[in-house]
């Protein structure tokens, strides 16, 4: 019979860390063992900002992203521009916009990208919202940013032809040569992107 080096406490906490994006067992396991050395800085603190974010945080009836309030914070501001709403993927991909700056109007979360691999069917995102969203007469242009996968090229089809039906300008961020990027590390797909994608 083998001891095991900690008891189920400790396990399991090493087990959740290792669900997290980029934590692999080995990553967890230091995660954890740093958790709980700084005890007091660290466990403590975080565990009570887990459980304040598992009671408060909630997904926006608006646009899915995730906010203390309902709308978020982000809907209910009254500068932004209400007839500019861009699709992303997931909050993530909100956020990274935001962090960006240069994104003045509303958002949409998808909630993912259509997949036959995966069994991801329209009816599993949040697409038939952004379609009725679409529909308000104050909305001018659809933004779609989701991701240059091939999934995500498929899902911004699946969202173009779901709203041809509309007096609303449907746009996609371009693709291409990254700033700071050197043409001989970039694949021929980003290349191919980038020219067509010229002005």
């Amino acid at each position: 019979m083998i001891n095991r080096p900690a008891g189920p406490e400790i396990l399991r906490l090493i087990d959740l860390l290792a669900k997290l994006p980029g934590l692999g067992p080995r990553s967890a396991r230091r995660a954890a063992l740093h958790l709980l050395k700084k005890r007091d800085q660290l466990l403590g603190p975080l565990s009570a900002a887990l459980a304040d974010a598992a009671s408060k945080v909630q997904a926006c009836a608006v646009c899915s992203n995730f906010d203390t309030v309902n709308p978020c914070s982000i809907c209910a501001a009254p500068g932004r521009d209400n007839g500019i709403i861009c699709a992303v993927e997931d909050v993530d991909d909100l956020w990274a916009m935001e962090r960006s700056g240069v994104f003045r109007g509303k958002y949409h979360v998808v909630g993912g990208t259509l997949s036959a691999l995966d069994g991801i069917r329209p009816e599993d995102l949040n697409i038939a919202a952004l379609v009725q969203r679409a529909g308000n007469p104050d909305v001018r242009e659809i933004i779609l940013a989701l991701n240059a996968t091939v999934d995500g090229q498929t899902t911004a089809h699946y969202i173009t032809d779901r709203l041809s039906h509309l007096p609303v300008k449907v746009t996609r961020l371009a693709h291409g040569v990254p700033v700071g990027g050197e043409l001989d590390h970039l694949d021929d797909g980003t290349i191919a992107a980038a020219m067509a994608s010229r002005r």
